[in-house]
């Protein structure tokens, strides 16, 4: 179908979820001198202008990243996402700038890491190709991100993140999302993988619970953060991550981030789930 952009969401209450677990995890593969393999399998156009039509017809970052930049009393668990961002909008006198999850990752790997995007909207390629322009390591490909993940999969330095973030314009992508990763773990079980997932109709999400407590994967962490109740009326009420291999203190992070999340982007609808899905 190929019709989303994410341009008209960037910067909302589900990147702040995604991109804050993105750059902790990025954060945490750093500390370690040996390079590392990020794999992107919908990577969008890579950063984003809010003042730009797109955001500005929606204007979902004004009751996501906007309410937060400038907080000084944001949890610490925060500090690697809003610096990124911050980082980004040093120039400019209002918040201008916002990163999709290649401008996160670009923001935390160094020379010893390689990066991998995928995308295949004939826009959003364009713009993630001149993105990249001068990133060393960096490797873009206009072709289908789930077997992109899987071809390179195990990485040579055996240490890698993965993220997998469709549009979900197609309910398959529920089921193939899922299962990439089961393939992807069955070539590489020491790799951190990152699945994003709006909750629009419970049934999928269950449906995505269910396949991974069947599987052989270990080690899956769920996390969600939801706006206001399920309900059957069209539209995203929350979202959420499925993290496999997930650096061991992320649960205590999140810990902190959800609450002040609820606090800040919520109101007493909202309500959120930390779950050990999958034992070790």
């Amino acid at each position: 179908m190929l019709s989303y952009r994410h341009a008209f969401h960037a910067g909302n209450f589900a990147d702040v979820l995604k991109h804050s677990v993105l750059s902790l995890v990025l954060d945490y593969m750093t500390r370690k001198e040996k390079g590392f393999c990020y794999i992107d399998s919908h990577s969008g156009a890579g950063m984003y202008q809010l003042a730009d039509e797109y955001a500005q017809k929606t204007g979902e970052y004004k009751d996501g990243i906007a309410k937060i930049i400038n907080d000084e009393n944001a949890p610490e668990s925060l500090e690697p996402y809003l610096s990124l961002i911050n980082s980004l909008n040093l120039n400019n006198t209002e918040l201008d700038i916002y990163p999709g999850s290649p401008g996160i990752a670009k923001g935390f790997v160094r020379r010893q890491d390689s990066t991998h995007l995928f995308e295949l909207h004939p826009t959003d390629i364009t713009h993630l190709e001149d993105f990249c322009y001068r990133w060393k390591k960096v490797f873009v490909k206009q072709s289908d991100g789930y077997q992109g993940v899987l071809g390179l999969l195990p990485p040579p330095s055996r240490r890698g993140v993965v993220l997998i973030d469709p549009p979900y314009e197609l309910k398959e992508d529920y089921h193939k999302a899922v299962n990439t990763i089961i393939k992807g773990y069955s070539k590489f079980s020491t790799g951190t993988y990152i699945l994003w997932y709006p909750v629009v109709k419970r049934e999928l999400v269950e449906q995505m619970r269910n396949a991974f407590s069947k599987s052989d994967v270990k080690n899956v962490l769920q996390v969600e953060f939801c706006l206001e109740d399920d309900t059957d009326e069209y539209g995203m009420t929350g979202t959420g991550l499925f993290v496999v291999n997930p650096p061991w203190q992320l649960a205590a992070q999140l810990e902190e981030i959800l609450p002040y999340m609820k606090a800040k982007l919520g109101d007493e609808k909202s309500n959120y789930t930390l779950e050990q899905l999958v034992a070790e």
